[in-house]
């Protein structure tokens, strides 16, 4: 059973009041895979009403209102995906679709949903905490660069003026405050929760507490922005992470930072992910068609949080974290028998991953006792001699999947990390990858190929690349089977010129590579190479990185990526002629184009 979107359903239940309303930017969907159905459905565990709020009208208050007045808070997020990266592209033009809205349907949450759905919320019920979660949230929680308006914003949780605002995974810190407010704590008085952030004063500070640079530096000065993501990024670890302040003014005025909340433990991670969700979209979405973002999750299974990966260009650090948990073999093979009893099952399980699919152990044993590394990445610039690197159980996972009755194919769609793979002196895992898991085409993320980029990135070495590139074309000719590989890349990130993005071009083009998707750099809060784009520089060197912010050029090193289109011939010819290599024209830039082939 669905939980209740409308005071008919509240009827249904035989409720009176509840004690939280849910409000959210997606759809609502019930199914993992949305953070408001794990949050709505542990809460409903824990013994608390609650009722979903999903895609208001956010126009005036009296949406905030349809339940009547929650008897302990509103908790509000702005959907799976920050709200301002969901409506506009890199190119900050306006789209024209939402993914997770009914039918794809654009327009039906605003800008900047957090602000504006907890303004409506405190003018529906002033008296009603406000507590904000979710990637919007975790990623806005302290000063950050907001790429919409090219400047340094607040933290949302003053621009919100919401009550608390929880950061990471937020299923301890949820019930946390629930049981707070459930016991008669007023909510300005809850600032001890791990993964929190809460307001407080220069007073709050102990020995322990880090102080920031505050607001007022980070947003005159990018030496001292980079200062503090440098600070905050080394804070990141629940064991060796320290509680943080930012202030605010000459009043002494902080948003505090407490430490964050420890991963969740395999045993919690089953029972988070086997709670009763319908795994569906809710049935007033089908008229409209459903929600276009659950076709692609609702036959995948989650079996990890977390990554070591360390790309700078991800924002998983400063969210799910650095140190990896991953849920037991039995709970995810119990959810896949879920799965096949679905009336649309056509017999294909979809994913089987995480942020890395074949991530399945933190990264070491001395994470578990010390938290990660401050100072050092556990695959860039290669693997730590202290890292695990052992497939055994990811394997084991697979094939217990695979032999359900029903099951026809297990894909690999979440990625997997290739350098990690290298890393294993097993290469059972691959021959498993190509045996089993793949149909035509695998894709991977090498993201470029220059060394410059790549050290910008945090990514391995092309030679990297190459070697399992070999590796992969060599096994699938073993096996009889036709099966390539598609590269992800990313254009325009920082450290990237021109002259890297022709030698890109020129890598693809002897490789027979045609890259499927290719994303320019988008910088959104929390990462490290938003930073960079913001700064100039890298936080913890203080060297200079190139930033390609002209437009134009921006086109062009796209342009050269894709240079097989013939409709990019014209860039293509420019780009080549800004850096100097007219002389690839023929070779980049002919006057008819053959037709490529996948690498």
């Amino acid at each position: 059973m669905f939980l209740p979107i409308s005071k008919k359903d509240m009827e249904k239940r035989g409720w009176e009041q509840v004690d939280f309303v849910l409000v959210t930017g997606d759809a609502y969907v019930d199914h993992p895979s949305f953070g408001t159905a794990i949050i709505s459905r542990l809460l409903e565990r824990f013994g608390y009403k609650v009722a979903i709020l999903s895609q208001p009208d956010w126009r005036s208050a009296e949406d905030f209102r349809r339940f009547g007045k929650p008897r302990l808070g509103f908790l509000i997020n702005s959907g799976n995906v920050d709200s301002m990266v969901n409506h506009f592209s890199v190119f900050k033009h306006r789209r024209k679709r939402d993914e997770y809205s009914p039918g794809g349907k654009a327009g039906l949450r605003p800008d900047r949903a957090l602000i504006v759905y907890s303004n409506r919320a405190k003018e529906a019920y002033r008296d009603v905490p406000v507590i904000l979660g979710g990637l919007e949230a975790s990623l806005r929680r302290l000063g950050h660069y907001d790429y919409w308006d090219d400047k340094v914003r607040r933290s949302v949780l003053l621009d919100a003026k919401a009550d608390l605002l929880i950061y990471g995974m937020g299923e301890r810190a949820v019930i946390e405050i629930a049981e707070a407010l459930d016991s008669g704590i007023e909510a300005k008085y809850i600032g001890w929760i791990r993964g929190t952030c809460v307001r407080g004063t220069l007073s709050d500070a102990d020995e322990e507490t880090i102080l920031l640079p505050s607001f007022e530096e980070i947003r005159e000065e990018k030496r001292r922005y980079g200062d503090s993501f440098a600070l905050q990024y080394r804070n990141n670890d629940a064991i060796s992470g320290k509680r943080l302040m930012e202030p605010y003014g000459k009043e002494g005025r902080c948003v505090v930072q407490n430490p964050p909340q420890p991963p969740l433990e395999r045993e919690e991670l089953d029972q988070v992910y086997e709670l009763p969700y319908e795994r569906e979209s809710h049935p007033v979405y089908e008229r409209a068609g459903g929600v276009p973002a659950l076709k692609e999750v609702k036959f995948s299974l989650v079996s990890s949080r977390g990554c070591f990966g360390g790309c700078s260009f991800c924002a998983l650090t400063f969210h799910q974290g650095r140190e990896l948990r991953s849920r037991s073999i039995d709970s995810i093979v119990r959810e896949a028998e879920e799965l096949t009893k679905k009336p649309d099952f056509k017999g294909y399980i979809h994913d089987v991953g995480g942020p890395t699919a074949n991530f399945r152990h933190p990264a070491c044993e001395k994470q578990l006792k010390s938290g990660v590394c401050r100072n050092r990445d556990c695959l860039y610039p290669k693997p730590c001699a202290q890292m695990k690197v052992d497939h055994t159980e990811y394997r084991q996972l697979l094939s217990r999947l695979r032999e359900l009755p029903g099951v026809k194919k297990v894909f690999i769609r979440s990625g997997i990390r290739y350098d990690y793979v290298m890393a294993d002196p097993d290469r059972q895992f691959l021959w498993d990858l190509c045996r089993y898991h793949v149909s035509g085409t695998l894709k991977v993320a090498p993201e470029h190929v220059s060394p410059r980029v790549l050290a910008s990135m945090r990514k391995p070495g092309k030679e990297v690349f190459e070697q399992f590139s070999g590796l992969y074309r060599s096994i699938n000719e073993k096996l009889g089977k036709k099966q390539y590989l598609i590269p992800y890349l990313i254009s325009s990130h920082p450290g990237s010129r021109l002259s890297d993005a022709v030698e890109l071009a020129l890598f693809l083009k002897e490789h027979h590579f045609i890259p499927d998707q290719v994303q320019d750099f988008y910088p959104t809060p929390g990462t490290l190479s938003t930073c960079i784009y913001y700064t100039g520089e890298d936080p913890f060197t203080k060297e200079a990185v190139y930033i390609p912010s002209d437009l134009e050029e921006k086109k062009m090193q796209r342009a050269l990526i894709h240079f097989h289109k013939p409709e990019n011939r014209r860039l293509v010819k420019a780009a080549l002629a800004r850096a100097g290599r007219s002389d690839l024209i023929p070779i980049l830039a002919p006057e008819k184009h053959r037709k490529g082939r996948k690498g």
